[in-house]
């Protein structure tokens, strides 16, 4: 449990029409309520409340100075139900660096600690809203680059994986309390009554069959979650910048008659039928005196044991070499 309260932009950088700042721990309420002044048409202002769950319209201003630095949204969303089970408050302004940075900067002054990176999830994951599997879907979903990315993130969030893992080790729970039982008092459990071929059929169903689902999804999951690493691999002037090309549907390789043109290695992400695909021209496959050129050609050889994929390219005119 952590008592301070902490503070950080939780939107992308960049402009843009809305930008938010989030503010969650003990003092949040009273940091926000410190820097917005409400809009009223007949001018009222003082004596505000604000009620949990519901956004206002209003300003924030520099209460050092008076001055108005943005036209606002503010919300207050009362612990235990927010994002961090703590006090959040978070402050709608226009997504301008300039704004953004002054208005967080405002919410410093009043205490609030710079939030360390993911640290919004973590005290979430602290204070019991979400477990690790959950915590990890909200990186998953924030990175989802597909439609299918972003179900299977979704489904995270939710609790899938939570669910599953829980009913297993409910399931091993009541099996060791039954062994023990049998074992601490023989008195009262007859041995007779355990049927260790229906406990067996129970482990197998419960436990075993749901983990070995788990485990056998985990390739699946990792290439919907980071994409299927294709590598495009061949000797020299066989086409695979070409290939890369059509595949992405712009002019991204250098293409030349000349063998060698592709030094480095290219990455480009493409989505086929939903699915992420990282897709990797290389340099040419060969012996080479070019120090530069053989750096290309390791790294290639390199790139192609991690690839899930390879496509391998060969000249139909020329035959395949060792």
């Amino acid at each position: 449990m952590v008592n301070d309260t902490i503070t950080a932009i939780a939107t992308p950088p960049g402009s843009g029409g809305i930008g938010v700042i989030r503010i969650s721990g003990p003092t949040a309420r009273d940091t926000g309520l410190a820097l917005f002044r409400r809009a009223r048409e007949n001018g009222e202002t003082t004596g505000f409340v604000p009620e949990s769950h519901r956004l206002y319209h209003g300003y924030v201003r520099n209460p050092d100075g008076g001055e108005i630095l943005d036209e606002v949204l503010f919300v207050w969303m009362q612990a235990p139900r927010s994002y961090t089970r703590e006090d959040v408050v978070e402050i709608h302004v226009h997504a301008g660096p300039a704004v953004l940075r002054s208005v967080l900067d405002l919410v410093r002054r009043k205490g609030a600690r710079l939030a360390e990176p993911g640290e919004f999830t973590r005290r979430a994951f602290l204070n019991g809203r979400i477990d690790l599997t959950q915590a990890e879907g909200v990186m998953d979903l924030i990175n989802a680059r597909t439609d299918r990315s972003l179900t299977a993130a979704a489904a995270q969030v939710q609790g899938e994986i939570k669910a599953a893992v829980e009913t297993s080790r409910e399931a091993l729970l009541t099996i060791q309390a039954e062994m023990e039982a049998a074992i601490d008092f023989p008195e009262d459990v007859d041995e007779a009554a355990i049927d260790m071929n229906a406990i067996l059929d129970r482990l197998r169903d419960l436990v075993i069959a749901p983990v070995e689902a788990l485990l056998a999804r985990h390739d699946q999951g990792r290439i919907v979650r980071e994409g299927l690493r294709v590598v495009v691999a061949g000797r020299p002037n066989v086409g695979k910048s070409s290939l890369m090309n059509r595949l992405l549907r712009q002019e991204r390789a250098i293409v030349t008659p000349v063998p060698g043109t592709t030094r480095d290695l290219i990455d480009e992400a493409i989505s086929l039928e939903g699915i992420p695909v990282i897709l990797t021209d290389t340099a040419g496959l060969r012996k080479t005196e070019d120090p530069v050129e053989r750096i290309g050609v390791e790294r290639a050889y390199e790139r192609v044991r991690n690839a899930d994929i390879v496509l391998f390219l060969t000249d139909a005119s020329a035959p395949i070499t060792p």
